[in-house]
């Protein structure tokens, strides 16, 4: 940290703060962006395995049917 030769100003404390805050907003957003990223991932793994699980019980449950004309 560097010392200023003067005495600190509250407009130098609000300076401070709003770049941390900055920072912090864009650390949120970042955060954010990789969850969404992964949610939708995850989502589209958890379809795709609904999908072939339902299509493994179809052809498990599915009867043949035999038909006679007489």
């Amino acid at each position: 940290m560097s010392q200023s030769a003067g005495p600190i100003t509250p407009e130098d404390i609000k300076a401070k703060l709003g770049d941390l805050q900055g920072e912090a907003q864009q650390q949120v957003e970042d955060a954010r962006n990789q969850i969404v990223t992964v949610a939708a991932g995850v989502g589209l793994v958890l379809l795709i395995l609904a999908f072939l699980m339902g299509r493994r019980a179809g052809k498990r449950a599915s009867a043949i049917i035999e038909v006679r004309r007489g």
